[in-house]
């Protein structure tokens, strides 16, 4: 495979796993088992936040390894997402920041030996067969969605913008919390351009 078509993907793949980071960093401790919805016919514990963090990085690893027989994630993890069940209490940030450092150096290192038989690799899952780059995109396609969901959680409930009216304009006000976290937001992403591009680090 073209080693120009391993990077690009890479990259983007790259930067999604880094909004999910971002997103994962930005949440208070307060809403860190805040429910995203309610569904009485599930466990109440799917919804919460720290939960979808581990239910997209559970699948990231999966999907890296391509199958689904000798599959095991890191301690302490298991394959309870797999079996539909919960594990014994919910995942603290930090050992779920080391699972997401360690699906992000699996994710680059298959990415960057993928080659032309690798990609074409027959996958099987419970809801169908894929080979293993279309695997890869969809992948990254779940993580973007989950990324996402988290991160309009979090303008919702942490940024909560005030509207009044000033000359007769709507001014949003934003907290100075929610401003904080803005910019770690933006430097997040400046660090991963630049590391991308082999540029020298911003300040913050």
């Amino acid at each position: 495979m073209d080693s120009s078509i391993r990077t690009s993907i890479w990259q983007q793949f790259g930067a999604s796993i880094d909004m999910l980071d971002n997103a994962m960093n930005a949440c208070p401790d307060e809403l860190w088992r805040y429910r995203l919805w309610e569904d009485p016919s599930e466990r109440p514990e799917y919804s919460e936040f720290w939960y979808r963090v581990y239910h997209t990085l559970f699948w990231l690893d999966l999907y890296l390894t391509g199958v689904e027989e000798g599959f095991a994630p890191p301690a302490p993890f298991t394959r309870i997402e797999a079996d539909d069940d919960l594990p014994d209490r919910p995942y603290t940030k930090a050992e779920l920041q080391s699972y997401l450092d360690y699906a992000r150096r699996k994710c680059q290192a298959t990415l960057e030996a993928l080659t032309d038989e690798k990609a074409s690799q027959h996958c099987t899952f419970g809801w169908g067969d894929i080979n293993f780059l279309e695997l890869q995109l969809y992948s990254m396609r779940h993580v973007q969605e989950h990324a996402a969901q988290l991160s309009l959680l979090l303008g919702q409930k942490v940024f909560r913008p005030r509207i009044g009216l000033q000359k007769r304009r709507a001014k949003p006000i934003i907290t100075k919390r929610g401003l904080a976290l803005h910019r770690d937001f933006l430097y997040a992403c400046s660090v991963h351009a630049a590391r991308r591009q082999g540029d020298v680090i911003p300040n913050k």
